[in-house]
């Protein structure tokens, strides 16, 4: 095995593992808000996935607790016929819902697709009840390997991504995963990035919504 091979599988490894460690995390967020009347809003739910991850606690919140909300037409589908209550509808228009209806709204590695993000955490301000909770996965734009790869004149790993494959690869100095990042070109791109946040901005947008206390745990690129 050559020093470049061995250099690629070490960072798949460590992005596996920092993934599985931010998931957990969230999780253990997410279960502090369960009590048996809680109401749960997932966004970007895909086809229940992360319900179940909820799903294999010891107490976890029950069917007619949780709510979510997917664009993709199959996957809202496939978590309809699991018995999810899943509404199809885009993040970046008004949530479908009143006024303070959630305890907890939780959005993993969503944030950074959306083209109105800063209207979605608006939203989700509106939808939570008094002293709910709101739990967010995202890349952090400033953290230091995004910032050391501008200094050498490279797209940061986090994104934005450029539609363009060819444009990405070039401009990929180090990929974290195997597959690199795919479908930048579709007319809805699952992969691509569209906006970064650094944490600064973030914590100042959402105090400036509301939001009294907020709270990051960084885990290598996410926040």
């Amino acid at each position: 095995m050559n020093i470049r091979s061995a250099i690629h599988d070490y960072l798949n490894t460590l992005y596996k593992d920092v993934m599985d460690r931010v998931y957990q995390k969230a999780k253990a967020l997410l279960l502090e808000e369960f009590t048996p009347d809680a109401l749960y809003l997932d966004c970007g739910a895909g086809n229940g996935s992360q319900y179940q991850r909820l799903a294999s606690a010891s107490s976890p919140p029950s069917p007619s607790n949780y709510f979510g909300i997917e664009w993709d037409f199959e996957g809202a589908l496939k978590a309809k016929k699991r018995g999810l209550q899943l509404v199809r509808a885009d993040l970046n228009r008004p949530l479908p819902f009143e006024d303070e209806v959630f305890e907890c709204v939780f959005g993993l590695s969503v944030l950074e697709h959306l083209v109105n993000g800063c209207q979605f955490m608006k939203e989700v301000y509106r939808v939570l009840k008094s002293g709910g909770r709101m739990v967010l996965i995202t890349p952090n734009l400033s953290e230091w390997f995004n910032v050391l790869l501008l200094i050498f004149g490279n797209m940061p790993s986090s994104g934005p991504h450029p539609d363009s494959s060819a444009l990405v690869r070039k401009n990929t100095a180090v990929r974290f995963r195997d597959t690199g990042i795919s479908h930048v070109e579709d007319a809805i791109p699952t992969d691509r990035h569209l906006v970064v946040f650094t944490y600064k901005a973030l914590r100042y947008y959402l105090h400036s919504l509301g939001f009294n206390r907020v709270t990051a745990y960084t885990y290598g690129l996410y926040t």
